[in-house]
């Protein structure tokens, strides 16, 4: 790790796609300004054009994959598959409730209230992707924790998988156990536009979820301005700390296994002390020929792949929030395992020990799999339930608490030019007591105590009254409380 040049070390955590040097953004402005011009019979070309579907009808545009057939696709499901994914949707709706954001109230000072309630969004997207495959695990992670959420409604979006227009089957299965609300045979950039601005037959969402390819994850950041999103989102990550307990094979499996995701996925492991990375890497050589995404797989270790080594587990946790990878396990001692985890600060998910394979996250612990590429887990975290709610914030301030703010906020309004801001404050300097008007002395008293110790003075009394703001400042009684 010491030993990277600095253009080797830009190398793996410089990950991020480059968008100046890519035709993507352009092609996708292209195909946003033409959803929001066209509407749905863009929609009907594109499909027809980059999925080789029709979902022209004589009747007009069929986007909207009818309930009954989500319910023929989980009747038709393998019922292995059916009972894998239901073990999925169960635990991922336990942690997710969980997790669950809370309102909090909290008094800053006697008589003010300040409190932030969680309210849940109107309408979410969720994209479950289809190209390479189909993926209805991330359409799960997408809509449960809407759904625990509260989340008012849950439409997804999949690309069409055959010529009759229908998303996977296995992908309509899931949005039926998962519960989703709504199904769309739609995909790319194109489904994208369409749920963040809307269109005669596509409703507009509050926020847009889950990975994709390029186009889909340059179409989320340019929809940003209108729609929430999740994160940007790229291809698949793994970083892994191996120490001399951990089984080379393993971690050579761990690697692999993300590896076949994607070319472009970027797959490293840091390991503590010169025998375990020679180890790893006789693993991967012996073990990557053999995988059935044998191409892929050789694609992602030779360009974004690599074994290195740290001679502490200090320097492998530092390297590895620096790289900030999408998933991080670590493959070394329990004892371990706690001080390196409690060193670490960026990274989407941390699996603890070689037997928590990265593979049980992605479909079955309950955690959720959307995560943070590119290395920008240093400013995004996995989606979660906070992803589907926006905050409201509300606060109070009684009336003898507002004559006790009044002159110090009228002074910090005096500061910043804001002769409104301080009137507002200081009309409410007198407070009503007993049916009686009074200024809010005692307050003030205190201050001008402050003011004059600065200053190197004493408190003079001011006409009796038992303190107050300067003379100038002072209300007169016929003021307004």
């Amino acid at each position: 790790v010491d030993a990277l040049s600095p253009a080797d070390r830009r190398r793996l955590l410089e990950r991020a796609p480059d968008a100046a040097s890519s035709a993507v953004p352009a092609r996708v402005a292209a195909i946003i300004a033409r959803v929001r011009q066209e509407g749905d019979a863009a929609l009907v070309a594109m499909a027809r054009e980059f999925d080789g579907a029709e979902l022209g009808t004589p009747r007009g545009p069929q986007l909207e994959v009818p309930r009954a057939e989500w319910r023929a696709a989980l009747e038709d499901v393998d019922a292995g598959l059916r009972r894998a994914m239901e073990r999925t949707v169960t635990n991922v709706r336990a942690v997710h409730e969980a997790f669950r954001p809370k309102a909090t109230e909290v008094e800053s000072e006697p008589g003010i209230l300040v409190g932030r309630r969680p309210d849940p969004l109107g309408r979410v997207g969720v994209y479950a992707p289809g190209g390479r495959a189909a993926y209805p695990s991330s359409l799960i992670m997408g809509v449960v924790p809407a759904k625990v959420a509260g989340v008012g409604e849950v439409v997804v979006c999949s690309p069409p998988a055959s010529p009759d227009g229908l998303p996977s089957a296995v992908v309509l299965a899931a949005a039926a156990l998962a519960g989703a609300d709504r199904v769309f045979a739609l995909g790319g950039a194109g489904a994208v536009a369409a749920m963040a601005y809307g269109t005669a037959s596509v409703p507009r969402v509050d926020r847009i979820v889950g990975p994709g390819n390029a186009y889909v994850a340059e179409a989320k950041v340019q929809v940003s301005r209108v729609c929430g999103i999740d994160s940007p989102a790229g291809p698949s990550e793994l970083l892994v700390i191996a120490d001399h307990t951990a089984d080379p094979a393993a971690v050579a499996r761990e690697l692999i296994a993300q590896a076949e995701h994607d070319p472009m996925a970027a797959v490293v492991c840091v390991a503590v002390g010169d025998e375990t990375a020679e180890q790893v890497e006789a693993a991967l050589a012996a073990l990557a020929p053999t995988t059935p995404r044998r191409e892929i797989v050789e694609a992602a270790l030779a360009g974004q792949g690599a074994v290195l080594v740290a001679q502490t587990y200090d320097e492998a946790a530092a390297f590895a929030s620096d790289y900030a990878a999408e998933h991080l396990q670590l493959a070394i001692g329990e004892p371990e395992q706690k001080m390196v985890l409690a060193r670490l600060r960026n990274t989407g998910t941390v699996f603890l020990g070689e037997t928590t394979s990265v593979a049980y996250g992605d479909y079955m612990t309950g955690a959720n799999h959307v995560l943070p590429t590119g290395g920008l887990a240093r400013s995004y975290s996995g989606l979660s339930t906070l992803d589907f709610v926006r905050w409201t914030t509300y606060q109070r301030v009684t009336p003898q608490a507002a004559a006790k703010l009044a002159y110090d906020v009228g002074r910090f309004a005096d500061a910043e030019g804001l002769p409104g801001h301080a009137e507002a404050a200081r009309a409410w300097m007198k407070v009503r007591d007993g049916g009686r008007t009074r200024m809010a002395e005692r307050a003030f008293r205190k201050r001008l105590r402050r003011i004059a110790a600065d200053a190197g003075g004493e408190l003079l009394d001011s006409g009796g009254l038992d303190g107050g703001p300067p003379d100038d400042e002072n209300d007169s009684e016929g003021d307004s409380a």
